[in-house]
């Protein structure tokens, strides 16, 4: 039983709500219908405090829940952020504590974004086929809108913040297929928190605030997209990451029940299914009631795609993500 597959997906959400009409409160400009119109997100869950580690610690809990997982099933926690608790000790290891695990499990953080789910399946999948670990918890949890300045409506208008919890475990089917991976470090100033960390300390200097031309602000200290160029990036990557996804796992986008890509943006997403051809039954847009979430958008997909009883046992879904690094990846996953 080297194979790996999904057995449970559970989604947490922050309980404040911040909708596009108390945007425009707070910008003095712009409508509700413009927002949307660029964004296709009406509202997004935000963080009042709360950091990585409580979102994480309560998606693993309602994973326990919902889906009567025992704590001691657990034997390697991989956590996903970019926004850890500390520099250090790894979010995972207060986690593992938080969630009652044993002390003899494995527990990692690994900082990515976007891309940053299909990595951690990679990693997962690796974990079980290695018999480091029959069962292997996977938490994405970000809390992106803490770096975020107020008044950058480039950026607040589009994150949210979330975390996923998923079981992937030992299984006789191949529920995880082969990935197609990719890396272009030379982009990485595209999607970047300049300064704050050893490569440029925060200082009075890095806190100083500047506007741009549309009337954006942050300081170096916080989110900057460079909306346009990581648009780019993903037009060109995407058609060559979708096609060695479907070589590798020797399928077709016949045989795919349902695509699910990164949820980065209503526009971005529409621009990709376009390009590469896939039927509107097919392709899912799950970010009206969330944002882009980073690295939970394809869980959250995933699990709402369960609920809502269209996926069913035995369909496979297609996964892709792309952005911060640059970077990408995308797998096939049969139910």
């Amino acid at each position: 039983m080297n194979n790996a597959a999904v057995r449970a997906i559970s989604v947490y959400l922050p309980e404040k709500i911040l909708d596009n009409a108390e945007l425009i409160r707070q910008f003095g400009t712009w409508t509700e219908e413009k927002i949307y119109g660029k964004t296709g997100i009406s509202r997004r869950h935000v963080v009042d405090g709360e950091l990585v580690s409580d979102l994480a610690a309560g998606a693993g809990e309602k994973l326990f829940s919902e889906h009567g997982v025992r704590r001691d099933e657990i034997d390697f926690i991989l956590l996903c952020t970019e926004c850890p608790d500390y520099f250090l000790p790894a979010t995972s290891c207060i986690v593992q504590h938080r969630l009652g695990l044993r002390t003899n499990v494995g527990a990692l953080d690994y900082n990515l974004g976007c891309s940053g789910y299909i990595y951690g399946m990679a990693l997962a999948k690796g974990l079980i086929a290695g018999r480091v670990a029959k069962k292997v918890l996977l938490i994405t949890s970000e809390t992106i809108t803490r770096t975020i300045h107020p008044m950058d409506k480039s950026t607040r208008t589009i994150f949210g913040d979330a975390a996923a919890a998923t079981l992937l475990e030992a299984s006789d089917h191949d529920g995880v297929g082969e990935f197609s991976l990719g890396t272009d470090g030379s982009g990485a100033d595209r999607l970047i928190i300049p300064a704050g960390a050893w490569a440029q300390p925060s200082s009075p200097e890095t806190r100083k605030e500047t506007v741009n031309r549309w009337g954006n602000a942050r300081t170096p200290e916080n989110l900057y997209m460079d909306g346009p160029s990581v648009l780019n990036f993903t037009l060109e990557i995407s058609p060559l990451c979708f096609d060695e996804i479907l070589k590798k796992n020797e399928t077709s986008l016949e045989d795919i029940k349902f695509v699910v890509l990164h949820q980065a943006s209503h526009m971005l997403l529409e621009k990709v299914r376009d390009i590469l051809c896939i039927p509107d039954e097919k392709f899912v847009f799950n970010i009206e009631n969330y944002g882009n979430t980073v690295s939970s958008t394809i869980p959250i997909a995933l699990r709402d795609l369960e609920l809502s009883g269209r996926l069913q046992k035995g369909d496979k879904v297609l996964i892709m993500g792309f952005g911060v690094g640059l970077s990408w990846g995308g797998t096939v996953l049969k139910w």
